[in-house]
């Protein structure tokens, strides 16, 4: 990378059923942000702001979002004002927007915020508009939503290796176990495996302990240039490498090996070459496990197994503490919480915690190097990995 960019400060909210407006969300999330740097950054200090955002149109019936967010913390933008929406991946995507503008000197400072206001008085609109982030045309509308899509994914998997309902559910009980020390989590309670798997059937072989929750919430991150990071904390944490890469959007169109992702691959490898490190140097990760079969192939996707190993590398503790790298140490989508456009910002705010040594109870001993990664569907992918100065 020719110019670095810097993550200076981070919040997030509560995660789950919230009884908070959308505007709310927001604000929560951004005040928290700027009060974490101590008056060492004002609302008139920054001149670009990216709001990551999916769906709030048919969730809160609420467009021009981001000036709205923008009045509602004070900030006059005079350099970027933007909305990004990628589904899944649009906080991931967000971070990529800001470090675009700072390197090519359009802002200078800019505030990156998520928020999704997902949960309706009405379970099935809620549903219903989550439909909306795939083929709608010829594919949602006919039944084919995320659960029946990734669990084809699953029945793909577990067919050419072998993998189990059982390795499925580690993948669930880790990250509940995760969440316990995380207080902005959706669910802080646990998970046996007993549990995961008696859990009611969502979409073969997902149970319900299977499958991220809906969630409200909202995350926000300061990012900024090498040059003034210092100006705010005496500990920045930098974006040594991104990539992204999209394959597909329809089922229709993905490889024939429905368990191998190749976007994952290119943006996985993208990002470790921008970087200048190899997969076994990332000592922990956030990655996208909307459902139990995601996490496992990421574990492939991002080169720390094999294709066809990841049920042996969980099982194993090789993605816990102690183990090789330590995934989702906040909880996960699934424990945690997956509020669309919150989602990516919040892992980000996970990773600068960490990597500065102050997630409490979750810390990962001796963390240099993090890395998020979130997809918008298996056909395509974003990471992001940081580091800080030795």
């Amino acid at each position: 990378m020719s110019k670095k960019v810097a993550v200076v400060a981070a919040a997030v909210t509560k995660f789950g059923f919230r009884n908070a407006s959308y505007r709310d969300l927001i604000s929560e999330a951004g005040q928290a942000c700027l009060s974490s740097l101590e008056g060492a950054l004002k609302p008139g200090d920054i001149d670009g702001f990216i709001l990551s955002t999916v769906m709030p149109e048919r969730t809160v019936f609420q467009g021009h979002v981001a000036s709205l967010a923008e009045e509602t913390l004070g900030i006059r933008p005079d350099r970027l004002s933007v909305r990004v929406e990628h589904m899944c991946a649009s906080g991931n995507v967000a971070l990529r927007t800001a470090y675009s503008a700072i390197v090519s000197g359009l802002a200078e400072v800019v505030m990156v915020l998520g928020v999704e206001k997902l949960n309706t008085p009405v379970p099935g609109e809620t549903i219903l508009n989550m439909g909306a982030g795939l083929d709608r045309e010829w594919e949602s509308s006919m039944g084919m939503t995320a659960p029946p899509v990734f669990a084809l994914i699953a029945q793909y998997h577990m067919d050419q290796y072998g993998t189990t309902e059982e390795d499925l559910a580690r993948v669930a009980v880790k990250n509940h176990t995760h969440s316990m020390n995380n207080p902005n989590a959706h669910f802080q309670k646990g998970a046996t495996l007993e549990k995961v798997l008696t859990s009611r059937v969502i979409s073969t072989p997902f149970k319900l302990l299977d499958c991220s929750p809906v969630s409200d919430g909202a995350a926000a991150i300061i990012v900024t240039s090498e040059e003034r990071a210092k100006d705010f904390t005496a500990k920045p944490v930098y974006l040594l490498g991104t990539g992204q890469a999209v394959e597909s959007f329809t089922l229709a169109n993905l490889p024939d090996n429905l368990s191998h992702w190749p976007a994952l691959v290119k943006a996985g490898k993208a990002a470790y070459n921008m970087a200048g490190i190899q997969p076994q140097d990332v000592d922990l990760a956030e990655v996208h496990d909307c459902f139990s079969i995601a996490e496992l192939l990421a574990y492939e996707g991002l080169g720390w197994c094999d294709q066809g190993e990841s049920a042996a590398f969980l099982k194993e503790g090789r993605s816990d503490y102690g183990g090789n790298v330590v995934v989702n140490p906040r909880g996960g989508l699934l424990a945690c919480g997956h509020p669309l456009g919150a989602t990516g910002v919040a892992q980000i705010a996970e990773i600068f915690w960490q990597l500065r040594d102050e997630a409490g109870l979750r810390q990962v001993k001796d963390a240099q190097i993090g890395l998020t990664h979130n997809n918008s569907g298996p056909g395509e992918h974003t990471v992001n990995i940081f580091g800080i100065e030795n």
